[in-house]
């Protein structure tokens, strides 16, 4: 968490971003969240959608809310396949995610993101079958997260180009279905640029999660910190007059120091 100091001098920018935050370190630093002005994007991992009441998160909500802080929410991930062929571990999955999507209407969310989930060293083999169960997940979520206006957008980690994204959201076909290009999976996973997610998915693009790595390891650092070329992109942004939500993931208080004044540096908002 940065401290108060910084948290001022940047108050322009955390106005405008969010800052990855797992709900049970929200929910305990609430008050710093307030003080400072920090807009979280809200980390469901693990099972807190298990074990944890409704009221605990009405009541950070309300916390938020009263601040006048928006949020956006992550979904769960870790061990979920949306397109499993295993019916059982389908259903598992779309009970653990649809448990996710009913926290939208006590947050209030800008987002909520997704992972695509596609990995071609598993799913390849049997790729029709997996982009039909898939379809089906999120085709169930996406009813609920555009009754209460929340886009939907799904976001890039193992895959190693945008067509799976595309084939998905092509057959979503909804203005509440949209797509977050994760720069540091790119580097990290994709072992690629920007250049090729985008413009390929620029009619999508809602959102963007920004962390650099040194193109080995996801390291979540700070932007800058790594090789993602964070000048052409956001020089990219700007001269097509593109404004996707923002959420900044580096995973240590010096990383979103380095990120906030990187933002400032390049004169984003």
């Amino acid at each position: 968490m940065l401290d108060l100091a910084a948290a001022r001098k940047f108050s322009h920018l955390t106005d405008h971003c969010f800052v990855n935050a797992p709900f049970l370190l929200l929910k305990e630093n609430i008050d710093e969240f307030v003080d400072k002005g920090i807009q979280p994007e809200i980390g469901l991992e693990g099972d807190i959608l298990y074990r944890l009441s409704r009221g605990e998160f009405v009541a950070v909500a309300a916390r938020l809310r009263e601040a006048g802080l928006k949020c956006t929410i992550h979904a769960p991930f870790y061990e979920l396949s949306p397109g499993a062929i295993d019916p059982h571990i389908r259903r598992i999955s779309r009970e653990k995610l649809r448990s996710a999507f009913e926290l939208i209407e006590i947050f209030q969310p800008r987002s909520i993101v997704c992972h695509l989930g596609f990995e071609a060293n598993k799913h390849g083999y049997k790729e029709k079958e997996w982009f039909s169960y898939s379809l089906e997940t999120w085709q169930q979520l996406l009813k609920i997260a555009q009754s209460l206006k929340t886009p939907l957008v799904l976001e890039n980690t193992y895959e190693t180009g945008p067509k799976q994204h595309k084939k998905m959201l092509t057959a979503l076909d909804s203005a509440y279905a949209g797509f977050c290009l994760d720069v540091g999976h790119v580097s990290a996973f994709a072992k690629g640029s920007r250049q090729d997610w985008l413009p390929e998915l620029t009619p999508w693009l809602r959102q963007l999660h920004l962390h650099d790595n040194h193109g080995e390891i996801d390291e979540h650092l700070g932007i800058g910190q790594g090789i993602f070329d964070f000048a052409g992109l956001f020089a990219w942004l700007k001269e097509n007059r593109l404004n996707p939500l923002i959420t900044l993931e580096p995973h240590s208080e010096e990383g979103l120091e380095v990120s906030l004044a990187a933002l400032d540096k390049f004169n984003l908002f």
